[in-house]
């Protein structure tokens, strides 16, 4: 007998019929004589009104308030999938993050994990039982409830299937695994069978949203296998593992992108140590994050200073850079809020030189000029025109052969 964690997102759990749809895949599992523990998410669009209705309230919402008031987006759920397991006559039990005791840190609306208490899931579970758990929330040591941030159900699915040690996480949603690039963009895209951790976490970080990257990082970190399918249509979706040794592995395994970039120049300031603190101390102050940096050094002794930010920050880091342009010395400020960051993921790419240059080929043939440049061991980004985005994106899939199941390992 296995043990099972199945998480269903927003979408697989949007109406009552899709809810009975979700009982019926659970039985499915029970009937091949596995445990299965379910975490769900709130309805679809759930916790967006219940945000709106917070804000109609309070605007900004006390932290710890808008939890207590998003909390219950789940508890509807982990109900209402209880009742259509008994319906179907399957003995089932709802818990709650608290009722779990899934202990987190005190940080409201964007909560940690700290430890999960898995004795009453396992008594439940000997008692023949599904056990269903509000996914989002959690309880801090003075009993406050928490929320994890957006997309943390897939956290406390990845968490729970960690500290029960499950067989297998199956992450439900509305797709039916990792694909080469957004099949909206390149038709061609093409759905991987597997990927790994230390992809599908860049993957994650630089635009992909199938997973909440902090649920990949608990993944590996405890090494739990995720696989991503779709609660609509058949099939076996994506496996996100370890490398194994000897395993053939494609050059590139897919294309990122980030539409949500701006990016910020200061021209002109004095070339000597202690300048980028000058520009990026006061920004790191607002707690703004800082992505991709670029420094350039002209003969006269002065530098251009480049670096992007998320597009929602743009205007307050400019404001800021305004702000503190006359005391750095600078020419000027510049700026640009239409630009994308497209990547290269690949763990292949390690063992394989050229495909940089071959990148950069491929864009300067569509004639798409390169703004910034970012590399490390398994990723390269650039960063190009927002108008350029879809042409770069299919541009890359041709040339790296994505839409193949094994790509070339020629790095001309």
């Amino acid at each position: 007998m296995a043990l099972y964690v199945h998480k269903y997102g927003g979408t697989s759990v949007g109406s009552t019929e899709r809810i009975k749809h979700v009982a019926d895949n659970i039985i499915n599992v029970r009937e091949k004589g596995h445990d299965v523990v379910v975490v769900v998410s709130a309805m679809r669009g759930e916790t967006n009104r219940l945000v709106a209705l917070a804000r109609e309230i309070q605007e900004p919402p006390n932290p710890r308030e808008l939890d207590v008031l998003l909390s219950t987006g789940e508890q509807v759920t982990i109900a209402l999938l209880c009742m259509a397991l008994e319906q179907k006559g399957y003995a089932a039990c709802s818990y709650t993050g608290a009722q779990v005791r899934i202990l987190t840190d005190d940080a409201f609306t964007k909560a940690r994990i700290l430890d999960i208490d898995t004795d009453r899931i396992k008594d439940t579970l000997s008692a023949g039982k599904v056990i269903v758990v509000a996914g989002f929330q959690g309880i801090t040591e003075n009993g406050d409830i928490t929320t994890l941030g957006r997309g943390g159900s897939d956290t406390t699915a990845v968490a729970l299937a960690a500290a029960l040690k499950a067989d297998e996480c199956l992450i439900y949603t509305d797709v039916d695994g990792v694909y080469t690039t957004d099949p909206r963009i390149e038709p061609r895209a093409r759905r991987l069978n597997r990927i790994t951790f230390e992809e599908m976490l860049e993957m994650a970080s630089l635009g992909s949203k199938v997973l909440q990257i902090r649920s990949v990082e608990f993944a590996g970190k405890y090494n739990v296998s995720l696989r991503v399918l779709s609660s609509f249509t058949e099939g076996e979706g994506t496996l996100i593992s370890y490398e194994e040794a000897g395993m053939e592995k494609a050059l590139i395994s897919g294309i990122a992108f980030n539409r949500d970039e701006a990016k910020l120049t200061v021209l002109g300031v004095p070339d000597r140590p202690g300048i980028a603190h000058k520009i990026l101390g006061p920004i790191a102050d607002a707690n703004i994050e800082v992505d991709m940096i670029v420094q350039n050094i002209a003969p006269d002794a002065k530098t251009d200073f480049t670096f992007t930010v998320h597009r929602n920050d743009y205007k307050k880091a400019m404001d800021i850079l305004q702000r503190t342009c006359t005391e750095m010395g600078a020419r000027e400020i510049s700026g640009d809020d239409k630009i994308v960051k497209i990547s290269l993921v690949g763990v292949g790419m390690r063992s394989h030189a050229g495909i940089a240059s071959k990148m950069f080929e491929s864009l300067a043939g569509e004639g798409i000029n390169i703004r910034m440049i970012s590399t490390s061991e398994i990723k390269i980004s650039v960063v190009v025109d927002e108008r350029y985005l879809e042409l770069a994106v299919r541009t890359l899939h041709e040339v790296f052969k994505l839409d193949q199941d094994v790509q070339s390992k020629e790095s001309n």
